[in-house]
């Protein structure tokens, strides 16, 4: 990442909750969280939330005109997707992201999914914007209302997959889309702990939620040979991890 990334994000109104410098190894790590309902009672520890953003900086990149990241979405280095944030009315937040002059991926009026957008960080990677509610909520956004959703990545076979997340890292399965016309599948997964009930009868019956992850499956995938996407720890690098 760029240091300008993390003005990026705090303007999307996450907060800088910790940083760490390695000046020997040349790099410092910063995270970025939502100070929500439950965030701050008590003396939790900044890693008991259920969503934290880590961004990575390694020194001297931000004078390299030729350094750049994968972002996980062009080929041959699809992996990773993107970030998504819940916002309490998405048309205003798209338009103060645009105001400010950040790039977008896909805007609301692109093509035919009316009710989503891609923003696209300092550093290429995109975020997709949301509604938390099944409409937008005022005429205006305040980013105290937002969360931070989730985090996509692209699996090779669903059944693998889901059996790792689900029985060694404890996630609930908790929403599933099929979309056979398109030849996709959605899987979210989460911990229900410090997050609301789903809602059961909304368009995004998780949309209230944090720290979920987002696995796509592309039908087919399972049939090829060997590894189908890039982790972004290979080179050219990009995303990371994740953190249970």
């Amino acid at each position: 990442m760029t240091r300008d990334s993390v003005e990026f994000y705090k303007f999307l109104g996450l907060t800088q909750i910790q940083q760490l410098d390695f000046p020997e190894n040349k790099f410092s790590l910063y995270f970025l969280a939502y100070n929500g309902p439950k965030s701050l009672q008590g003396d939790r520890h900044w890693t008991d939330r259920n969503a934290v953003l880590e961004l990575t900086h390694n020194y001297g990149t931000e004078n390299d005109p030729n350094y750049s990241v994968a972002n996980g979405n062009t080929e041959p280095h699809r992996g990773f997707g993107h970030i998504a944030i819940s916002v309490d009315n998405i048309e205003s937040a798209c338009k103060r992201i645009e105001d400010a002059g950040y790039p977008f991926q896909k805007k609301l009026t692109d093509g035919r999914m009316k009710h989503i957008a891609f923003a696209k960080d300092p550093d290429g990677y995109w975020v997709e914007l949301i509604r938390r509610h099944n409409e937008d909520v005022g005429t205006t956004t305040d980013t105290a209302n937002y969360r931070l959703n989730h985090s996509m990545l692209r699996v090779k076979c669903a059944e693998t997959s889901l059996k790792f997340y689900q029985e060694v890292m404890g996630m609930t399965l908790l929403r599933t889309a099929e979309n056979k016309d398109a030849g996709f599948n959605l899987y979210f997964l989460g911990y229900p702990a410090g997050n609301p009930k789903v809602q059961e009868d909304a368009k995004n019956p998780v949309a209230e939620w944090e720290g979920l992850l987002e696995l796509t499956w592309n039908y087919g995938t399972e049939k090829q040979e060997g590894p189908v996407y890039h982790n972004g720890n290979a080179e050219p690098q990009g995303f990371g991890h994740i953190c249970k």
